[in-house]
């Protein structure tokens, strides 16, 4: 860089055109390209890319507040959108280098095809797979939790479980409700197909009366969840870990036979 000699200033200063990128403002500097997608990922879809030197064979995916599926929620809900986890569930499939997924829950419930799809895309890896439900992993969040190869939740944490809700305007006819019990059934063999909970049972979590104040079902509170074969064990994050790794050693396959019992 030149510089040229203030008169009677006797100290030097850049000559025009020749500004010190330091006295840059900082929104001024461009941003690096990793840096930018980082950000970018942080924004879209909540979650961070691990430094290069931080080599892990694990992923883990985040599922909070309400799963949007095909019908735009309010602006001011936090949503998780399922276009983009199916697309994240691919990669992990694809990538030879994670062997382990591990998924939390602190849901609300959503769309309920949107939240079996997710499900479904978790049931279906070969990769090993933990659930953990921290706070609450309430309505369509169900099936989510117990889709992975083994399930944890917290103490404190707790699952509504009740009938399938529909908002929105619907037709009185009898296929209208014939539909919605399909639906019903799907959720509920799902659930069952993925857990130690008998049909029997579970329907009458969903339809009991006198547990939640307006409504229809059942609220159950960490080891209640246990207890009703719902989820497999209560603990925290370093059990779902612990639990993980000793699912990726497993030999010639990922899967448990933990819900065979």
């Amino acid at each position: 860089m030149r510089f040229k000699l203030q008169n009677g200033s006797g100290f030097f200063s850049p000559l025009p055109g020749q500004d010190n990128e330091k006295e840059k403002s900082e929104e001024e500097r461009p941003v690096p390209r990793r840096q930018r997608l980082t950000l970018q990922n942080l924004k879209q879809l909540g979650q961070m890319n691990l430094p290069p030197h931080m080599p892990t064979d694990l992923h883990c995916m985040v599922i909070v507040g309400q799963i949007e599926g095909h019908m735009l929620l309010p602006a001011k809900n936090k949503t998780t959108k399922y276009e983009h986890l199916i697309p994240q569930l691919v990669a992990i499939e694809q990538n030879p280098h994670i062997k382990g997924l591990l998924v939390i829950l602190n849901t609300a419930g959503g769309d309920v095809e949107a939240g079996l799809a997710i499900a479904e895309m978790i049931e279906g890896l070969s990769k090993a797979s933990v659930t953990l439900v921290l706070g609450g992993g309430h309505s369509i969040g169900v099936p989510i939790a117990t889709a992975a190869d083994y399930s944890f939740i917290a103490a404190t944490a707790t699952m509504t479980i009740h009938p399938l809700r529909l908002t929105g305007m619907l037709i009185g006819i009898p296929q209208t409700y014939e539909y919605l019990e399909k639906m019903q059934d799907r959720v509920i063999k799902f659930i069952t197909e993925h857990s130690r909970v008998s049909e029997e049972k579970l329907r009458g979590l969903m339809f009991k009366t006198g547990d939640l104040v307006r409504d229809v079902g059942t609220v159950l509170v960490g080891k209640d969840a246990v207890d009703q074969g719902i989820i497999d064990e209560v603990g925290g994050i370093s059990k779902a870990l612990q639990k993980l790794k000793e699912l990726i050693s497993l030999p010639g396959r990922y899967r448990t036979d933990e819900r065979s019992r």
